[in-house]
């Protein structure tokens, strides 16, 4: 065990945690030159494209240092704050860490987020500059940003490029001499924290474990402390560039299991495995539900295609454990599924995962968050979305989730930040400068607020340099109100959303009029309205297509021309009676995307 050494890498986005992780693999020749490909952990296409880690990747490494073999296993961990759930389990598998910072860039949101994950656990903590190979690199800068953060020495922190491959002998070193060693009994009965899991085809699904104590085999019984299923290890092993099967595992391992799993929710990320002979008597701590933050319904756009949609989420599922669904049918869309993401980009990045490898073309609704309402005889009901709110008259109150958010931005672009935190609602709690240009802005904000584009804006008006990290604090109460878009008179459900009283009016004026650049002109007048209860707070009307029936009139009496429209007039009457109005699918993509 004394030979073992696990860690992971973590930083913002972007800070270059994979290219690092590229070159710690070929200098420890884990990867041979004809599988080296940048990036070589992301093996998602979608991954490569964007140049963000979706998922975390566990790889182990061989490396020899004064004659010694040590074994080390690396956790390549993603950097965006959708996907920080993956980190923290990550972590926990982990004794060490290298905390990449980007010497162009210096610290961010995300840096400091990860961070404090990590030394919630006690890991050992390796600060690296990494990108000293740009020429704007600012190393004396971001090393005192590092010190104030971290305590330590200047020199401890290590200088180094993932491009180029600069440092990466003192990193490795570093890895050896200040990680300390799993600690761990391998005669103790068996005690293994499932860090991951991913879905194979063919062989059912793969579950990544640390063991903390005890020893597994091959052909062991064993059980999942949560779930309480157990199972026949089939084939246990190490996680190399390819899987490589092992007879057996020690404490302070990292290796998989595969077991003939084919259900998602029989692994559970986070649970413990142990023997079912003779088992442990205690799971390990840090388990815990992940939880959706937003919430959007997704449906085929052709109802034929439904079953299909099904099967395409259930598959996603089982590679991605933050994902949950449930089915819903709408009025205007079909059957379809309730879907619960942790952001954004999670939502953007399933969206684009059913499209490219399973070929579902689907419509989104507009996301909203999770209420909670209490009503008049003292229910408590969990509310995800608008046509699920009860009646008016027996809500007592509706609660809101509010988030701690922490901005940090370099101070030319303070006062914008101020004032879009301020347009949505956040209540600032602290401030803090981390050297003499760049601030930490801690704020209190509704979610709902920060769901649709505040990240785009932040990014936008702060041109890049502004980064945003959040947790879910508590539910408040909130006035909000349902509002609902009605065309030509019918409500359509897929565009109704629970929003701020004060809002409403503004949201309700943006949204008629994008609708009615949008949906087409039909030969008929189409109101287009935005409805609190039974009253109109907005209107836009489409006007109809006419056909010019006094073209054949040619001069002579206006009374003829007259006639005619009279006549046009009570034909288009009657069509609007019996009119089916056509919305088009960009429409509810465009209201995602209001400014």
């Amino acid at each position: 065990m004394k030979h073992i050494r696990n860690f992971c890498i973590i930083a913002h986005i972007d800070h270059g945690k994979s290219t690092l992780a590229d070159r710690l693999l070929e200098y420890t020749g884990t990867v041979t030159d004809k599988d080296l490909q940048a990036q070589v952990l992301d093996d998602m296409e979608l991954e490569r494209e964007r140049g963000i880690t979706i998922k975390s990747h566990a790889i182990q490494m061989d490396y020899k240092q004064d004659n010694e073999l040590y074994k080390l296993n690396l956790i390549d961990t993603p950097g965006h704050v959708d996907f920080s759930y993956e980190v923290s389990r990550s972590i926990a598998a982990c004794e060490g860490a290298l905390l990449i910072v980007d010497a162009t860039q210096g610290i961010q949101a995300q840096t400091i987020s990860n961070l404090y994950l990590a030394i919630e656990n006690d890991l050992e903590i390796i600060p690296v500059l990494n990108k000293m190979d740009m020429e704007t690199a600012m190393p004396e800068e971001v090393k005192d940003q590092i010190v104030e953060l971290l305590g330590g020495k200047r020199e401890d922190i290590i200088e180094a490029s993932g491009k180029t491959g600069m440092g990466i002998e003192d990193i490795l070193s570093r890895i050896i001499k200040d990680i300390p060693a799993p600690e761990g009994n391998p005669e103790a009965p068996l005690q293994a924290m499932i860090f991951d899991s991913v879905y194979n085809s063919y062989r059912g699904i793969i579950a990544y474990f640390k063991i903390f104590n005890g020893t597994i085999r091959k052909g062991d019984h064993v059980k999942f402390f949560n779930t309480e299923k157990d199972y026949y290890a089939d084939e246990i092993g190490v996680l190399k560039l390819k899987q490589r099967a092992e007879k057996e595992l020690k404490a302070g391992d990292v290796g998989y299991i595969i077991s003939g799993i084919k259900e998602a929710k029989e692994v559970k990320v986070g649970d413990t495995l142990t023997q079912f002979d003779n088992p442990c008597e205690a799971e390990i701590e840090g388990f815990e539900e992940v939880k959706p933050m937003l919430f959007a319904g997704i449906y085929p756009i052709d109802t034929e295609d439904y079953e299909d949609l099904r099967y395409a989420v259930e598959k996603l599922q089982l590679n991605d454990a933050s994902l949950t669904f449930e089915p819903e049918s709408s009025l205007a869309l079909g059957f379809g599924f309730r879907c619960g993401f942790l952001g954004l980009l999670h939502m953007e990045i399933i969206q684009e995962r059913l499209d490219r490898e399973f070929n579902m073309n689907v419509i989104t609704t507009v996301p909203n968050v999770s209420y909670i309402v209490k009503t008049r005889k003292g229910e408590t009901i969990e509310v995800h979305n608008p046509s699920g709110l009860p009646d008016p008259g027996i809500i007592e109150e509706i609660l809101e989730p509010f988030i701690d958010a922490q901005i940090i931005t370099d101070t030319t672009y303070y006062g914008q930040v101020m004032n879009l935190c301020l347009e949505k609602r956040g209540v600032l709690k602290n401030e803090h400068y981390l050297s003499s240009n760049r601030a930490e802005l801690s704020y209190d904000l509704p979610l709902a607020e920060i769901v649709f584009d505040f990240y785009d804006k932040l990014k936008s008006i702060s041109k890049g340099y502004a980064s945003f990290d959040y947790q879910l604090s508590d539910f408040r109460k909130a006035k909000l109100v349902k509002m609902d878009i009605l065309v030509n008179g019918e409500r359509v459900d897929a565009l109704s959303s629970l929003i701020h009283e004060d809002n409403a009016y503004k949201l309700g004026r943006k949204m008629t009029d994008k609708l009615s650049e949008l949906i087409p002109r039909h030969q008929f007048h189409i109101p287009i309205q935005a409805a609190i209860g039974s009253k109109i707070i907005a209107r836009s009307t489409i006007k109809a297509v006419r056909k010019d029936v006094t073209a054949k009139c040619y001069g002579g009496d206006i009374t003829r021309k007259r006639k005619l429209l009279e006549k046009q007039k009570k034909g288009k009457k009657k069509m609007k009676q019996i009119g089916n109005v056509q919305i088009p699918q960009n429409a509810f993509m465009a209201v995602l995307k209001l400014d």
